[in-house]
């Protein structure tokens, strides 16, 4: 970041930040990023949208899983809303500048949904474990009290996460860099980054590990393969997002961080929507239903 700031008695204070990360690029390489960007953010508005107009007017999507994914979308898209707009801006005029609180805001949305999907997947990833280990009492263990529980309980660790990292970020002066010990604003920094990344990749984890030691157990071949079928999607999803957010963190100067950035904030949005169409018979039976095919055999 470039600072632009005003005089104190004591120091040089920030007033507003500068975005460098797309002004290595030329105009024309950012002309081409932009239009790539503005594409890809248009198809993840709409395929959310598709996905959320489907379970909504479906009947038979109306369980668990499906509720899950309705609201993965709206977080997604709300993600995608509160960041892919100031970048594609940037992309035009990679020189203009952010109040701070501006982009104290944008922050706080930024973690608020960032930190809520997590946890969405998360609560997705228990979800296939209950309807494959415990599938006789699946119907009680996930009743709709217990889902709307687990995505507010989704919503509220977003929330008080964007709230306690924005506070401890933004309360400092800032200078050249912050005019302030942050030892305390680090320390928080790692403890949410435990939170919100190793404890959802740990519980993500053992619901495979348990998954998976039931679906060996299983005798029929058919069952093995049906089970795994209805894993699939999520894991894929799993994969990646934790694949880009891991990368991201530990290696967060390399050279290839902008482009795990861009691929994290603008092609994972997208990639919920489109796997989960195109990898589920009943999504895919759906859409083909509204558009007045046959289902898929």
């Amino acid at each position: 970041l470039l600072r632009f700031s005003m005089p104190r008695p004591n120091f040089t204070a920030v007033a507003e930040f500068t975005f460098e990360g797309f002004s290595i690029f030329g105009w024309q390489p950012r002309l081409i990023l932009f239009v790539v960007f503005l594409v890809l953010y248009l198809l993840t508005l709409a395929s959310n949208a598709i996905i959320l107009t489907v379970i909504c007017h479906n009947h038979q999507l109306h369980t668990p899983m499906y509720f899950f994914l309705s609201v993965l979308s709206i977080s997604e898209t709300c993600y995608t809303v509160a960041i892919i707009p100031r970048m594609l801006s940037s992309l035009l005029s990679p020189q203009h500048a952010i109040s701070i609180p501006d982009c104290a805001t944008q922050l706080f949305f930024y973690l608020t949904f960032g930190v809520n999907n997590c946890f969405l997947l998360t609560a997705m990833g228990y979800d296939r474990y209950v309807a494959i280990c415990n599938p006789l009492r699946y119907s009680v263990i996930m009743g709709k009290k217990t889902c709307i529980q687990l995505a507010g309980g989704s919503w509220s660790i977003g929330l008080s996460t964007a709230t306690i990292q924005v506070s401890s970020v933004f309360r400092l002066p800032f200078c050249d860099l912050a005019c302030a010990d942050i030892t305390i604003k680090e320390l928080i920094t790692l403890l949410i980054s435990l939170c919100v990344l190793v404890l959802p990749m740990v519980l993500i984890f053992i619901s495979y590990v348990l998954i998976v030691c039931t679906i060996l157990k299983m005798a029929s071949a058919e069952g093995r393969k049906k089970a795994f079928a209805t894993c699939a999607s999520h894991l894929t999803v799993v994969i990646v997002h934790y694949g880009c957010t891991s990368f991201i963190y530990l290696k967060p100067k390399s050279q290839n961080s902008l482009l795990i950035s861009v691929t994290y904030t603008v092609i994972t949005p997208l990639l919920n929507p489109v796997v989960y169409s195109l990898r589920n018979k009943e999504v895919k039976d759906a859409l083909l239903r509204a558009l007045g095919r046959k289902s898929v055999s």
